[in-house]
C-alpha cells in the first residue's frame, strides 16, 4: 500500500503532547501513524494508526519504521515525542537513572532519526521534528539530568539541519514550556534522597506541580507542531505558547548576571 498524502510518524502518541500533535496532524491531511510501547492498550483516535514501539531499542525502532515504509510506502516527517522526565538533585540521582534518561531522550531520538533519515534523503524531502523544551536553553535545577538531555538535542539538531539540508530535509526543533501532562507524576525520581536537598527538593515538587497545573494546552504545542511540519520555508527553531516565546526572548536580551538572579528567584533559592 502506497499513499499520495503526507505521512507523520509520531513517537511517545499515546498521550500529552504526542496524542495531540497525532490529532493535529491527521487534521492538517497527514496519513499519521502514532507509537507507544503497547499499542494495544492506546485508545484508538480518527485519522491515527497506532503501532508498537521502543524507542530505546534498535530492533523496535528499526522494524517499526520498516513497517511504516512498507504500508504507506513514504515518511515524510518524524516527530520524536517520546521522553521521560527525571526530577531530583543531580548528585541524588545513579549513573544508571541518569543512563536511562539519555537512552530515551536524546539516543532515542538519535534512533529514530538514523532510521528514517535514508528514506527521506532517496525521497528528497523530509522533516525531523525534535520536542525539546525552555530546559533546552535554560538552568532547571532539580532537573539537571532532563535539561541536559533536552540541550543535547537543541546540539544535535541544529548541527544535523547543516548536514542534511542539501539533501531535501530539515531537522527542526519545538520547544515548548510548561505543558498539561503527566510530566510530574511519571518522571523519574532519585534513588538516593539526601536529607540536605530534601527541602529545596520539596519545594520544587509543589513548583512544578503548581506550573503544569497552569501550563499550555497540548493542543498548544500540537499546533507549533503542524506549523513546523508544513511551512514552506520552516526555521530551525519554534517556541510553543506565550511562556516559552517570552522565556526564549529573555534568554537573548538580560544580561546573563540577572537572569541567573531570576532563576534563583523563581525557583526560590537562596544566596
Amino acid at each position: 500500500m502506497t499513499t499520495t498524502r503526507p505521512v507523520a510518524l509520531v513517537t511517545g502518541a499515546s498521550s500529552g503532547i504526542g496524542k495531540a500533535a497525532s490529532l493535529a496532524l491527521a487534521e492538517a491531511g497527514f496519513d499519521v501513524i502514532g507509537t507507544s510501547r503497547d499499542a494495544s492498550r492506546v485508545t484508538p483516535l480518527d485519522g491515527v494508526t497506532y503501532l508498537d514501539l521502543d524507542v530505546a531499542s534498535d530492533e523496535s525502532v528499526t522494524s517499526a519504521v520498516q513497517q511504516v515504509i512498507g504500508r504507506f510506502g513514504r515518511i515524510d516527517v518524524l516527530v520524536n515525542n517520546a521522553g521521560v522526565g527525571s526530577t531530583g538533585a543531580a548528585e541524588e540521582r545513579s549513573v544508571a537513572q541518569d543512563q536511562r534518561v539519555f537512552n530515551v531522550n536524546v539516543f532515542g531520538t538519535m534512533r529514530m532519526t538514523k532510521a528514517v533519515l535514508p528514506h527521506m534523503r532517496a525521497q528528497g524531502r523530509g522533516r525531523v521534528i525534535n520536542i525539546s523544551s525552555i530546559f533546552g536553553f535554560i538552568p532547571a535545577p532539580y532537573m539537571a539530568v532532563y535539561a541536559a538531555s533536552k540541550h543535547a538535542i537543541e546540539g544535535y539538531s541544529e548541527s544535523l539541519d547543516h548536514e542534511v539540508r542539501e539533501h531535501g530535509v530539515r531537522a527542526l526543533l519545538v520547544e515548548p514550556a510548561n505543558t498539561q501532562t503527566a510530566f510530574d507524576v511519571n518522571a523519574e525520581h532519585p534513588e538516593t534522597s539526601l536529607q540536605v536537598y530534601a527541602d529545596q527538593r520539596q519545594t520544587f515538587d509543589r513548583l512544578m506541580a503548581a506550573l503544569i497545573k497552569d501550563g499550555d494546552d497540548p493542543a498548544t504545542v500540537a499546533r507549533v507542531i503542524v506549523a513546523a511540519a508544513t511551512d514552506p520555508k520552516p526555521r530551525l527553531r519554534y517556541t510553543a505558547g506565550a511562556q516559552a516565546g517570552r522565556v526564549s526572548a529573555l534568554r537573548c536580551i538580560v544580561p546573563a548576571r540577572s537572569f541567573d538572579k531570576q532563576i534563583r528567584k523563581i525557583n526560590q533559592l537562596a544566596g
